[in-house]
């Protein structure tokens, strides 16, 4: 059973996301954690996104395990053929990477801080515990790498024939997050924020989220808890009329003595509107959202 659970934590799956009006080809990939035990399983990855040659890539924060000492793991990143863009997680602020440090932080979002869209404000997560040092060393690594990262604040991106609002909120459970001002616009708006427990009902087209590992061990009553919405680990969820949100099952792990495993929960990379040719190129998979 674990040789099975180690071998579908390396059995990436290309999901298919079909997004009225966002632009053609865009990736998204989130929480590579990237280590020595999984760093040729990233280059993998990498090497599946630019044979998918997409428009631009976003990736949705955890980079790191957090408990490293130098940063020359990410100079995976350099290798990407495309633009890409990022925002910081809870690990990449070494915030809630243990058992009890995550549970207290996910009740410190329900108790302390507020995830609507007129009052957002998590400032109450801001304990001094976040290691702003080490996120602000991480994020300088990944610009000198290539990957430009969002700290509150948006860019207005070229795609093609067309212009996306890439809004990247940074981390919730570091009390980090501070969404920015955004203008109106007729251009397809999408935000990325590592927690999806820290999102608001932004006025967006979509929004990209990770951090769950789309619960790793998906056993059947979790399963259809998530399909009902009871519980938020992986897919897409935009019931109510709330903004749609897409949660990243990830690509990488959280690990047992140096072994990523999954249980009926592949790691994912995610291809938003895929182009004929990119469709081709991972036969014509069917489209998840």
């Amino acid at each position: 059973m674990t040789g099975y659970m180690a071998w579908e934590a390396r059995a990436v799956e290309v999901t298919v996301l079909n997004i009225e009006g966002a632009p053609e080809g865009i990736v998204y990939i989130t929480d590579p954690h990237v280590q020595p035990s999984n760093i040729d399983h990233v280059r993998s990855v990498i090497a599946e996104i630019n044979r998918l040659n997409p428009s631009l890539v976003l990736i949705g924060g955890d980079f790191v395990t957090g408990e490293e000492e130098d940063f020359a793991a990410q100079e995976v990143w350099r290798s990407l053929d495309a633009p890409a863009y990022a925002v910081l997680g809870n690990h990449d602020y070494r915030v809630g990477i243990d058992g009890t440090g995550g549970v207290e932080r996910m009740l410190a979002v329900s108790t302390s801080a507020n995830v609507t869209t007129a009052g957002y404000d998590v400032s109450g997560l801001s304990d001094g515990s976040a290691d702003t040092a080490f996120a602000d060393g991480l994020a300088a690594a990944l610009e000198e790498n290539g990957v430009h990262v969002l700290r509150n604040e948006f860019v207005l991106v070229p795609v093609g024939d067309e212009e996306i609002v890439i809004v990247g909120v940074d981390d919730g459970w570091a009390g980090m997050a501070d969404p920015p001002e955004v203008p109106e616009t007729d251009a397809f708006t999408l935000y990325l924020i590592h927690e999806p427990s820290c999102r608001a009902d932004w006025d967006a087209d979509l929004i990209l989220a990770g951090h769950t590992h789309g619960g790793q061990f998906l056993f059947p009553v979790i399963a259809q808890l998530n399909d009902l919405g009871v519980v938020e680990l992986a897919g897409m969820f935009d019931a109510d009329g709330r903004t749609p949100t897409y949660i990243s099952r990830g690509i990488c792990s959280s690990n047992l003595a140096g072994v990523d495993l999954r249980f009926n929960c592949q790691p994912e990379i995610v291809l938003i509107n895929p182009t004929e040719e990119q469709l081709r190129a991972i036969g014509g998979s069917a489209p998840a959202g």
